[in-house]
């Protein structure tokens, strides 16, 4: 049963079209749009897919874009599922104060997070860390219960505040330096490092509440941005939010067949 993944985040809508709803399954196609340019998926890219027969998504973006990307899959019979953060789903549970409103996009990753780890047979803390147009750091026990998380602007944030709130700071981005001699330097390098201190803080919570040395991961599009300024080694996994969607369907589906 081929099975549609959508990740809407609040730049582009990426996709990727798997011939069936497990982990590690085969991809048949994939494919990105930035969320100006949606409307016509039904027209290009999607035209001549493999229909699918099942669909799951994640979304940050409003529901006016949600919208728009249920429009475009019309052209299928399928129905649009859309994951929502809930106390508990594939082995994560969520310590979230109000757990639906943890964004969808950090629940995945971190169920696609969790997934990676146990695969590799010893379980351990986990700490993910999620780099776009804005940043979390995210802590799982060794338990697999979410313990919380830090959110941070991104880079481009950072640098439009301080061009706006600052005069004479309209400048090229520059590089990442221990001791920046000009602004350009001065302003990425405070925004790298900023991130990077923030995640080496809730590294250190982490070890001190679980006991155990965490397991870091960094997704994102921005991530491999960051992976040098980082005190901790870090896997880059670009497929977070895609694997967790994998593994979400499984399960889904694997209750609902034991229902049966």
């Amino acid at each position: 049963m081929t099975f549609l993944a959508v990740d809407v985040g609040n730049t582009r809508l990426k996709w990727t079209l798997y011939e069936h709803a497990a982990p590690g399954a085969r991809v048949l196609a994939h494919g990105a749009e930035f969320l100006e340019q949606i409307d016509r998926l039904a027209e290009g890219a999607w035209a001549d897919l493999p229909p699918p027969q099942s669909m799951l998504g994640c979304i940050v973006a409003g529901q006016a874009v949600k919208h728009r990307v249920q429009e475009q899959m019309e052209i299928w019979d399928v129905e649009p599922r859309w994951v929502v953060a809930t106390d508990a789903e594939a082995g994560l549970t969520n310590g979230y104060d109000f757990p639906s409103r943890l964004g969808a996009d950090r629940w995945v990753a971190m169920i696609g997070g969790r997934h990676r780890l146990l695969a590799r047979g010893h379980e351990r803390p986990m700490l993910l860390v999620m780099v776009g147009t804005a940043v979390t750091v995210e802590a799982v026990s060794t338990e697999g219960r979410f313990l919380g998380g830090l959110i941070l602007p991104g880079h481009g944030i950072m640098l439009r505040a301080l061009e706006s709130g600052t005069a004479g700071l309209h400048v090229p981005t520059g590089d990442v330096c221990d001791f920046p001699t000009n602004t350009s330097d001065g302003l990425t390098s405070g925004g790298t490092f900023a991130i990077a201190g923030a995640c080496e803080r809730m590294y250190q919570s982490l070890f001190r509440q679980c006991s155990a040395e965490p397991l870091c991961l960094m997704t994102g599009g921005a991530g491999w941005k960051m992976l040098p300024a980082m005190t901790r080694p870090f896997e880059l996994v670009e497929s977070l939010i895609f694997d967790g969607l994998l593994v979400i369907a499984e399960h889904r589906q694997a209750f609902m067949d034991s229902a049966l």
